[in-house]
């Protein structure tokens, strides 16, 4: 099963059907609470899709949360093993949507699936909008013992990096990558030897997914002749799951997602700073 669903194919799914809305920013609750798709839920980037510490230098901007928290989050919104689950935001799936469709399926759950352009598409095709909180009951608690997708620390990248055994993919937009100028982090430029791939490419012009089959040739082509183990990194290892879950639909194995990315690598005085301007 395809993990991305078009506003087209959500009309028609309604038996276990849960919705997620992963919009994030300072205003993503009361935009929620305004308006939402009937019956989606609300899930946080900052409180249930990541455990934010005091300094991140040490995990990044969105570290993971524990495997408990994540559970009691799942419990709280009522999510169970045999739900349907479908995912949205307004950034085309890169603002919390592939975070969550990350996390959610690193947990074990199965028919997780993303939004094809997000809450924008859902408009477009006349799904019905509502207004305030839902009402919905809690589910049994999920046990889960590991992520099942494969993760990589600060140390993992620069090891692979020393070693030349793995291609550390930077999933931002090309001016921060160079050094030209950073919008939220401390600095700008790029982990060395890391390669840049951003995550816009995965999109066409209408801002919707590429094809399986053009996403498989775009990146059979970019990655030709580098290591095969693929680590993905963004700002803070939200953006970078959309890169993750396009490898995914072309085909690839899920790659390792070095979730303190940037903002933890940037932060760190001993580590190199790349800069190609």
């Amino acid at each position: 099963m395809s993990s991305i669903i078009s506003a087209f194919d959500l009309r028609n799914l309604t038996e276990n059907l849960i919705i997620l809305d992963a919009r994030a920013g300072k205003d993503a609750y009361q935009n929620y609470i305004e308006n939402h798709l009937k019956g989606a839920r609300f899930i946080d980037l900052d409180k249930d899709l990541a455990e934010i510490g005091e300094d991140a230098a040490f995990g990044g901007r969105h570290p993971l949360p524990d495997l408990e928290k994540f559970a009691e989050t799942i419990s709280k919104l009522g999510i169970s093993k045999d739900s349907d689950i479908v995912i949205y935001d307004d950034k085309n799936g890169a603002n919390a949507a592939a975070r969550a469709w990350w996390m959610l399926t690193a947990f074990g759950l199965d028919n997780v699936r993303i939004l094809d352009g997000g809450i924008h598409a859902a408009e477009k095709e006349g799904l019905e909008f509502s207004s305030g909180k839902e009402d919905f009951s809690k589910s049994d608690l999920i046990e889960v013992k590991n992520w099942l997708h494969p993760l990589s620390t600060l140390e993992d990248v620069e090891n692979e990096l020393i070693n030349n055994s793995a291609t550390v993919i930077d999933v931002r937009d090309s001016y921060r990558y160079i050094g030209e100028s950073e919008p939220i982090d401390l600095v700008a430029g790029h982990i060395p030897k890391a390669i840049n791939i951003p995550f816009s490419e995965n999109l066409d012009v209408n801002g919707y997914f590429l094809k399986p089959e053009i996403l498989k040739e775009k990146y059979s082509a970019l990655l030709k002749g580098l290591p095969q183990k693929l680590i993905v990194h963004c700002g803070s290892g939200v953006t970078a799951c959309h890169t993750i879950l396009a490898l995914h639909e072309a085909g690839f194995d899920i790659p390792n997602l070095y979730v303190g990315s940037w903002s933890e690598w940037s932060r760190r005085e001993d580590k190199e700073i790349a800069k190609e301007i």
